[in-house]
């Protein structure tokens, strides 16, 4: 490992070398997938990973306790010689329990442009990076376009995944987010804003079908407008709303509501980072009914009748 660091900016005077355009990268990966498949996608499962240093993980750092980060990412991170991570998004407490002899580098404020080549050419340097982002990467985590443009530069990369932030949320509300007679799906979802036009916001359909917990990623600000325009739409201002700030973070917190009112609590509560918003009433645990998997199936088992196979959606009542 590298001597131990704090934060650092890697830059020196003559800067990375130079590279392959980040979006020339995408656009390859982009049209080779269109023909062929990546042959890894058969080679390797989700829990077995490159050793350290011969490829660089794309981790997900869990929601916020360092005790909810995986095994395996908690072994690669210890590994590392460079953790570059989503600044705030990953509690610093995590970093200084796992990877404080590592050389830590916040990507808040870096494009692809400079991001890539610092990776790049530490990994081919001989040093152990990690690439660490918050909740897991497949979630509004914009890992691929990082990982297309490293494989394009001859770095391999691999993922190792996370636990996201509506998982936490549900443990805090002691609940499930599909639930046997309320909820039959989930929607991970956010608002429109900077990175959503208003034509790709969804969140008043998701809403809409009853059956469904959506479950919104966005910052506190966003809150209040985002309650408004489901008022404008005409959804039940009753709909119960629970939003869980900091998730899983010693200054978590819980806000209960409704449509009507949940932005004006939350507005009063102050606080200005991200959280996570549950739609519907699986967030209350209210009116759910008892699950095949555990009544009629089970007693036919216990009947010494051959056990009939089940469905990923009754397995997971």
């Amino acid at each position: 490992m590298t001597d131990p660091q704090t934060e650092t900016d890697p830059q020196t005077e003559t800067g990375p070398q130079a590279g392959t355009d980040p979006q020339d990268a995408i656009d390859a990966a982009a049209a080779a997938s269109e023909t062929d498949r990546d042959p890894r996608i058969h080679e390797r499962t989700a829990g077995e990973v490159p050793d350290p240093g011969d490829a660089i993980p794309f981790i997900g750092a869990g929601p916020g306790d360092p005790g909810l980060l995986t095994v395996t990412g908690r072994e690669l991170v210890e590994a590392a010689d460079l953790v570059v991570h989503a600044g705030s998004l990953v509690n610093s407490e995590l970093l200084e329990a796992y990877c404080a002899d590592a050389e830590r580098v916040s990507s808040v404020g870096k494009d692809l442009e400079e991001l890539v080549p610092l990776m790049r050419d530490a990994h081919e340097a001989g040093r152990n990076v990690v690439r660490l982002h918050s909740g897991d990467p497949a979630i509004y985590g914009a890992a691929l376009e990082q990982m297309d443009a490293l494989e394009h530069e001859g770095v391999p990369t691999t993922i190792v995944p996370g636990v996201t932030s509506a998982f936490a949320a549900s443990a805090t509300l002691r609940t499930q987010l599909t639930l046997n007679g309320v909820a039959n799906h989930v929607a991970f979802t956010r608002p429109q804003g900077t990175t959503l036009d208003p034509e790709d916001d969804h969140i008043g359909e998701f809403v809409g079908m009853g059956d469904v917990t959506t479950c919104i990623y966005l910052g506190t600000h966003a809150i209040p407008e985002t309650m408004d325009r489901l008022l404008e739409d005409g959804h039940d201002p009753e709909t119960p709303v629970t939003v869980v700030y900091h998730a899983s973070w010693p200054d978590e917190d819980v806000i209960e509501g409704t449509i009507a009112t949940i932005g004006e609590a939350v507005t009063d509560a102050g606080y200005r980072a991200s959280a996570l918003v549950v739609i519907g009433d699986a967030a209350r645990k209210t009116g759910y009914e008892r699950s095949y998997l555990y009544g009629d199936w089970a007693n036919r088992g216990a009947a010494g009748d051959e056990s009939p196979e089940v469905d990923a959606g009754e397995a997971d009542d």
